[in-house]
């Protein structure tokens, strides 16, 4: 049946889902001394977020259940109370397949709602891979693998006119890659910086725009670092770490970094979005920092929460003092003695912390 109208022509119109994804890795450090842990008991990951929740994998390394005893079984989980059900979308795979086909795993995988702390219904990887497979894996070396899950929340619908959603298609925003090469080629560019002996260009109303400190050094009447040659220069900060703030400054989002070195680059970036008052890098470098607060590292982030007025950061790590077991391994820290020296007046709240000594 034709589609009503006087042109005789058919009407279309377009449903367009509203989603945010992203991806989490989990690697599983010494796998052989995980595999004693019975059927059904599980190891949980550190709380992350992806599409505006928080979630935990839960590692099973003998399954699930009896029924899938030979297997190691993923889980993911909602870790946070929400009022209405989450709808996302997930899938699983060992960190190096192509990116093609973990692309084509959540493309495929179905929408499940997942509820406050828990899984969703059906759980597809209770058979993520056979345990034989994977002790003759290339993925498992030096007793560790590391997974990879992808997750697409979908946050709801919207309707599109006909005439939109067969004519016109709409390119996303480009003004972030747009600023991006701009600070790249320097067209432009009306200021220059000096780091670490190399000089760096950039653009005053950027700057300006972006931090109050850029801008009441660049048009106010803070002119400290300035020389006659018209020169910024900038002292006590590595120029890697300045650049990669002028990189968040332009497009909003952080350089590529090594996995191996994005935890010291962050504490060095954090310590510089404190100095030139960029809100959101801080808590950028907060979130971030807090996936890799440990036994080695947890009292030198603390001391960095705690010198930098980062409270959130500051919570996490009491967090992870929380444990009696976690607070004596870290006070035996060379980290930990640094602490008591740089910030001493954290010791009251670690001390009402440690338990009563019989």
């Amino acid at each position: 049946m034709a589609s009503s109208g006087t042109s005789g022509k058919p009407s279309r119109s377009a449903i367009v889902a509203d989603t945010a994804s992203g991806h989490h890795f989990l690697t599983i450090h010494g796998y052989s001394c995980t595999k004693d842990l019975p059927t059904g008991e599980k190891i949980s990951s550190r709380r992350f977020k992806v599409g505006g929740h928080c979630w935990r994998i839960d590692y099973y390394p003998n399954g699930t259940n009896s029924a899938v005893a030979d297997y190691v079984s993923l889980s993911l989980i909602l870790d946070e109370d929400v009022a209405a059900g989450v709808k996302a979308k997930h899938c699983f795979c060992l960190s190096g397949e192509a990116e093609k086909i973990q692309a084509a795993g959540l493309t495929a995988a179905p929408v499940f709602t997942f509820s406050s702390r828990r899984s969703c219904f059906l759980n597809w990887y209770s058979t993520f891979i056979r345990r034989e497979d994977l002790q003759k894996s290339k993925n498992l070396e030096n007793d560790s693998f590391t997974v990879r899950c992808d997750i697409l929340v979908v946050h709801g619908y919207r309707a599109q006119h006909a005439a939109a959603a067969a004519f016109v298609s709409v390119p996303p925003c480009d003004l972030q890659g747009d600023l991006g090469k701009l600070l790249e080629t320097e067209k432009g560019a009306d200021v220059v910086f000096e780091v670490g002996g190399e000089t760096i260009a950039a653009h005053r109303c950027v700057l300006a725009a972006r931090s109050s400190v850029f801008a009441a050094e660049l048009f106010g009447p803070m002119k400290e670092g300035k020389a006659d040659d018209g020169i910024v220069r900038v002292e006590d900060m590595e120029v890697e770490v300045f650049k990669a703030m002028l990189h968040f400054a332009y497009t909003g989002s952080l350089p590529k970094m090594r996995k191996e070195e994005e935890d010291v680059t962050c504490q060095h970036l954090l310590v510089a979005a404190h100095r030139f008052d960029m809100g959101r890098l801080k808590l950028i470098c907060e979130e971030k920092l807090c996936e890799y607060i440990d036994i080695g590292t947890a009292a030198n982030i603390l001391a960095l929460a705690e010198q930098h007025c980062c409270e959130g950061l500051k919570k996490a790590c009491f967090d992870f003092l929380a444990a009696p077991e976690n607070l004596r391994a870290v006070a035996a820290t060379d980290g930990f003695q640094h602490l008591s020296v740089s910030c001493p007046s954290l010791m009251v709240e670690l001390v009402a912390m440690s338990p009563v000594q019989r």
